[in-house]
Parts: C-alpha cells; sequence; structure tokens
C-alpha cells in the first residue's frame, strides 16, 4: 500500500491539548509501551475527525494495525468527550450573551439495521439530530447529544431542556419556523396559516429582520462540519454524542474560547 504525507489545518494548540490529555490518561493508569507516543496518537485523531481519514488509510500512514487505530481514536474521543460542557455549564456563559441563535442540524449516518427512528422526512435521509447554540456573531457556543434523526426540532430542543433553560436564565433566542410553539424566550417568524393566508406588511418586515438574525446560525453548524467525520458517520448511531461532544472541546481550544 502506498502512503504519502498529509496536513491538518488546525494550530499546534489543539494538537498540544490533546497529547496532554492523553499523557495525562496514560500516567494515571501507569501504561508501559505503547505504538505511539501521546503526540503521535493525538495526531491520529485529529486526522480522523478533522479529515475523515479512514482507519484503514490511518494504519497505513501510523504503521499501526486497523484495530490499533480504532482503539486510539476511540479512547480520545473518550478523553474528549468527558470534558464537553453540559447545558448547564454552557448557560453559564448563554446567559451573558446579547442574545442566541438555536437551530437544529442533521448529521448523516450510514444506514443501519432499526432504520426507521433515524430516517429524517425533512431531509430524506437517515442521520442524528443535533440542537446548535451560537452566539450573535454566529459562533458555535454548544451543540447538544445527538437524538434519532426523524426527531423534531422542537421536540429535540425540550427533550434536551433547552428551550426551558434559555426561558429560565432569560435569554433571547432567534429561532426557525420549526420552533414555532417554543414560547417563553424564543423568537420565531410569523407563519402564514389556513386562517391567515397573507402576512402583513409589518409581519413580513420582521420576518426580514429575524431571517437576518438567524442566519448567522448558519456559521456556527458550518463550524461543526468542517470536521470531515461528520460529513456521514459510519459508525454506530450511539457514538455520534461523544463524537459531538469531543469536536466541540476541540473546536473551542482551536478558536482559543471556553478551552478548560
Amino acid at each position: 500500500m502506498l502512503s504519502y504525507p498529509s496536513a491538518i489545518s488546525l494550530s499546534s494548540r489543539t494538537l498540544n491539548h490533546l497529547a496532554d490529555r492523553i499523557r495525562q490518561h496514560r500516567n494515571q493508569r501507569r501504561s508501559r509501551w505503547r505504538r505511539l507516543d501521546p503526540g503521535r496518537q493525538a495526531l491520529l485523531a485529529l486526522a480522523h475527525l478533522h479529515n475523515g481519514d479512514t482507519y484503514t488509510r490511518l494504519a497505513a500512514g501510523f504503521d499501526v494495525s486497523i484495530a490499533t487505530a480504532w482503539r486510539y481514536v476511540q479512547e480520545a474521543i473518550a478523553l474528549l468527550a468527558a470534558a464537553a460542557d453540559t447545558l448547564t455549564t454552557a448557560m453559564d456563559r448563554i446567559r451573558r450573551l446579547a442574545y442566541a441563535i438555536l437551530d437544529g442540524t442533521l448529521i448523516p449516518i450510514d444506514r443501519v439495521a432499526n432504520q426507521r427512528p433515524y430516517y429524517s422526512g425533512k431531509h430524506k435521509r437517515h442521520g442524528v439530530n443535533v440542537q446548535v447554540i451560537a452566539d450573535a456573531a454566529g459562533r458555535l457556543v454548544w451543540a447538544s447529544p445527538a437524538l434519532p434523526g426523524s426527531a423534531h426540532d422542537l421536540t429535540a430542543a425540550r427533550t434536551h431542556g433547552i428551550l426551558e433553560a434559555l426561558t429560565s436564565a432569560d435569554v433571547m433566542t432567534f429561532a426557525d419556523k420549526g420552533y414555532q410553539g417554543a414560547r417563553g424566550s424564543v423568537r420565531t417568524p410569523f407563519k402564514r396559516r389556513r386562517y391567515r393566508p397573507k402576512l402583513s406588511r409589518r409581519q413580513k418586515a420582521v420576518n426580514s429582520a429575524h431571517a437576518t438574525i438567524r442566519a448567522r446560525g448558519e456559521r456556527a453548524i458550518a463550524a461543526l462540519k468542517t470536521w470531515k467525520v461528520l460529513v456521514r458517520l459510519r459508525c454506530c448511531p450511539r457514538r455520534a454524542t461523544p463524537i459531538v461532544q469531543a469536536i466541540l472541546v476541540l473546536h473551542h481550544v482551536e478558536a482559543n474560547r471556553y478551552a478548560g
């Protein structure tokens, strides 16, 4: 098999952060010899998460077995996911925002045995639903655990307690029409209904201003999906949550924000 050098568009700060976590974990477990040192293991994990390299390619590039590559990646993901913020922790920062933007996204997955819960009628494909909270500039603040793709955005937000948390903190939040009925501090655009076939000029102006603000939230989703492993998950859907949480931690380290 041929191999070639490649690049990962991340800073050394992110690599060192992950390597330090791996090194600390090894010291706690008193691990002895490993095929790769903490820095190389961190590089292998980042190549998988950010570049989407498969385990076969990683094994060839790092001269390890496929099983070892898989084990190293899963270990790194678990260490990062354990450090991810919960909604309660994230609310300490969210409540200080001028306003928040709430949106949902579908992360595609390979078809699984029990397909129906993961099929999104909106997107016409299988995937998992992840709720994203962004700040006024469209920067990613928090991402929720993954739910089956058939979950409606409003249902997902209620399941995670996002609406209740935002309302309790009195944070003005902008969301799309998928969150109609959320109430509290969540603001959604006006929607045409059977008894109201046309919107007034004022309502159209409000919707236009609302769309301008809410569009910034797409930047947060785009930032999340720059991690190529999320282009399509080729693993058990239950692994989606730790992967998203690990990426959230790495994203904040790379952006030099909220990094612990």
